[in-house]
């Protein structure tokens, strides 16, 4: 099997979406396939299509099988999105079996204002994943963009602030740190992945 990174996300009006894609196409201009995914809202059936807005479901697999790991979600009350943290809080078996240990991963947000708790929730994020030993990569400094944004953007992760009505559009700023994001994350899962081979 062909390595790949997993960009999983949950987004409401788009805006997460539209950065998971930005930092997917970072990821591929590495030479490294980026599978995007979203989770199962409750009460979304087995039976039920498999993908919504034409994003597949992640399935346990998808963690498994995966060289690195982008992982995004609106800001709820400076925290990540539900779904998305009870979909992370069921993954005790891969944790039992240590299978993201020594991966590479990232996180991502959006929120409705500037201050609407995008650093804490990119911080919170992190958290699980540091409990599956994974490695935490953020944006350096050395990114000229994290100097000059006056909009989302930090060196915990991309973020993009989209207005109350979730309709600002993404800044060039914001496209560029996140597609930047991307090409860390690329190349460390690449590197990464060779060495366990």
């Amino acid at each position: 099997m062909s390595p790949f990174v997993l960009v999983l996300f949950t987004s409401r009006h788009g805006s997460t979406r539209a950065l998971a894609e930005h930092i997917a196409a970072g990821i591929e201009s590495t030479g490294i396939e980026a599978k995007l995914r979203t989770v199962r809202a409750p009460g979304v059936s087995e039976e039920a299509l498999a993908h919504v807005d034409g994003t597949l479901y992640v399935e346990a697999q998808d963690l498994k099988e995966c060289s690195g790991l982008a992982l995004g979600s609106p800001t709820r009350f400076g925290q990540m999105d539900s779904n998305l943290s009870a979909f992370i809080q069921n993954t005790t078996t891969e944790w039992l079996s240590g299978e993201l240990i020594d991966k590479p991963a990232t996180v991502f947000t959006s929120s409705s204002s500037m201050h609407g708790g995008q650093e804490s929730t990119l911080l919170s994020m992190m958290l699980p994943l540091l409990h599956h030993g994974m490695l935490i990569s953020g944006i350096p400094y050395s990114s000229e963009k994290l100097h000059s944004t006056t909009s989302g953007g930090s060196p915990y992760g991309a973020s993009h602030v989209s207005g109350e009505a979730g309709n600002a559009t993404m800044t060039q700023d914001e496209k560029t740190l996140a597609f930047q994001q991307g090409v860390r994350l690329g190349k460390l899962a690449s590197t990464l992945a060779s060495q366990r081979g």
